[in-house]
């Protein structure tokens, strides 16, 4: 017979767990930038991006690094987990990754400058590497 801990363990495991719920939910959220006073960069580097190649249906891994200079907003990083998590079971171009995520961030925190640069493995043989950059017109 099954210990009490186990069936527990199997009860879970029927479940939809809070976390994806919380990625299907996600929404990119910012916070206004309290060092306006000068410019300054901020980095993240996102080691376990996953999307899907959308002739294939093959899962694709990347590093994505994401680069910017704040001007009034700043990128709440639970939601840029949460938001990058949305790729997972997304059918997407290489292509598509770097210049849909650098969208979406100008969009949200329209930032003095901003890079994003997928490096997906390599499949197939083939490196791919992306860069797509944002630099704010001047007024």
């Amino acid at each position: 017979m099954a210990s009490p801990n186990k069936k527990k363990n199997i009860a879970l495991l029927n479940v939809r767990p809070d976390g994806q719920r919380m990625i299907d939910e996600a929404k990119l959220i910012r916070f206004e930038n309290r060092t306006q006073v000068r410019r300054y960069k901020i980095e993240f580097t996102c080691p376990e991006f996953t999307c899907v190649c959308p002739m294939s249906g093959f899962p694709d891994f990347a590093t994505l690094f994401i680069n910017y200079t704040p001007k009034k907003w700043c990128v709440e990083l639970k939601s840029l987990k949460l938001y990058l998590n949305q790729f997972r079971n997304q059918g997407i171009f290489h292509e598509d990754v770097a210049n849909r995520i650098l969208d979406e961030l100008v969009e949200l925190l329209d930032p003095w400058e901003m890079e994003v640069i997928a490096d997906f493995n390599v499949r197939g043989n083939i490196k791919t590497v992306i860069r797509a950059k944002h630099i704010k017109k001047k007024r």
